[in-house]
């Protein structure tokens, strides 16, 4: 016959194992939606891969093209042809590499510069944070 004490441990260990099924299968249900929510981003962002390459090769024709009009000389002239061409290889890029192939680019990139990586993020979590902060 099982005394007070056993059974006290045995319902506490029921109830730490129902518990921890529970988490566990939160945690299951949480990287699930998780992984939902990354595969629909990838397909919108592969959706308007070309529309975002349009823009840029749009950009890169009219900076190309008003580049001889700027104020601020030859250096400003020939930084705007490069600017240009950059942006015309961004287009080209876009159009080329599905999200996959970029965002194991990405990690390239950050896995060989983590220091400037680091500086990138958090100058552009600093704009991008002023962009939507409100003034009044």
């Amino acid at each position: 016959m099982p005394n007070k004490a056993q059974s006290a441990t045995n319902a506490a260990s029921d109830k730490s194992w129902t518990v921890s099924d529970k988490l566990t299968d939160a945690a299951g249900e949480a990287k699930q939606k998780v992984s939902e929510f990354g595969r629909t981003a990838a397909k919108r962002v592969d959706e308007s891969r070309s529309g975002a390459a349009r823009g840029l090769e749009e950009a890169a024709t009219l900076l190309d093209e008003k580049a001889e009009s700027l104020p601020g000389g030859e250096k400003v002239t020939s930084l705007a042809h490069a600017t240009a061409d950059k942006l015309t290889s961004t287009a080209d890029y876009v159009r080329e590499h599905d999200v996959n192939q970029m965002m194991a680019d990405v990690e390239s990139v950050v896995k060989n510069n983590p220091g400037v990586s680091l500086l990138t993020a958090a100058v552009f979590g600093f704009l991008l944070g002023r962009a939507f902060t409100s003034r009044d």
